[in-house]
């Protein structure tokens, strides 16, 4: 049933509120692209099997950065669909680099942008060199933060430097390549200078950027309960505590909590089927190759093939 505010809401908002126009356009492209195959089965259960797989969030696999990026959803179906597809790399303890996460991005994404990566990793490295381990989770968080609130992260950083040079930041906010960086703290001059930022400051001008745009934001609420527990933070500082805060990712809504993130019993449920599947259409000439002497060759010249070792975030659960 819809609800009263749905009812009250002018058909035009709710359309562009839902980005309704960017998925009837894509789905009409995608009709276009596959019309041979499509006339198999009819334009209605193509509409239908597409905006399914919208709602279930599978809609963005293996598709273009653009339109991986293009709305909310679609980012937070990403996030969902890279924690559950390499979830075993956190299970398994295994650590990796900024590079080996931005491979398993473009296993998804193959034209996923190295830079989101590498900004990903700062919130976690801070000023290590890029190139340590990190954990599955660590990086996850902080990957979800980074690539959902991009834009408001990019002003922000232009924020942080404005404040940090002694500039007034309350006007409007024009990312720039240059800012997007997410430039380090200058070297402090003299002895005794505090680091970072002014915290309440520094929220006033979040509040006033937050109200200008139309992006997605943080919920202001929890900003200011971050930010209210401290009197300076630094840029990198205020990211990785956004990472790590339950509510800041409950309120996202694309991943579980931290205490759950290795859990998953749809999935392993499925892998289950898949096992018990593979195991249950082996061919009898498949059996009989496993057997020693099956290819005709003399059992005391058999020798066990040699197999490549596979990563241990690869193997079945």
């Amino acid at each position: 049933m819809l609800s009263p505010e749905r009812l009250a809401q002018p058909d035009y908002e709710y359309l562009a509120q839902r980005h309704v126009l960017t998925y009837m356009e894509d789905a009409v492209y995608q009709l276009l692209e596959n019309r041979e195959d499509i006339s198999q089965y009819g334009i209605a259960r193509f509409f239908m099997d597409y905006f399914n797989s919208v709602c279930q969030g599978t809609h963005i696999l293996f598709r273009e950065f653009s339109f991986i990026q293009a709305t909310p959803h679609n980012r937070a179906s990403f996030l969902r669909a890279f924690w559950r597809c390499f979830r075993t790399v956190g299970k398994n303890g295994d650590l990796l680099t900024m590079r080996e996460y931005h491979c398993l991005l473009q296993l998804l994404c193959p034209d996923f942008p190295l830079e989101l990566t590498q900004k990903a990793a700062r919130i976690v490295l801070m000023d290590d060199a890029m190139d340590c381990l990190m954990s599955f989770s660590d990086f996850l968080f902080a990957f979800q933060i980074q690539f959902y609130y991009s834009e408001f992260l990019d002003s922000v950083a232009a924020i942080y430097q404005d404040l940090l040079s002694g500039k007034n930041p309350n006007t409007v906010i024009v990312p720039t390549s240059s800012s997007g960086q997410y430039r380090q703290r200058p070297a402090l001059g003299e002895a005794g200078v505090p680091e970072g930022v002014e915290a309440s400051l520094f929220y006033q001008c979040l509040e006033n950027l937050c109200d200008r745009h139309k992006y997605s934001c943080p919920p202001l609420a929890l900003v200011k309960e971050i930010l209210n527990g401290v009197q300076r933070l630094t840029f990198y500082g205020f990211l990785g505590t956004l990472s790590k805060h339950p509510g800041i990712n409950q309120a996202l809504g694309a991943l579980p909590d931290k205490a759950d993130l290795m859990q998953d019993p749809a999935m392993d449920e499925e892998l289950e089927r898949l096992v018990v599947r593979s195991r249950l259409h082996r061919t009898p000439r498949q059996h009989r190759a496993k057997e020693p002497g099956a290819t005709g060759a003399p059992r005391d010249k058999l020798e066990a093939p040699e197999k490549a070792p596979k990563p241990s975030w690869w193997q079945p659960e």
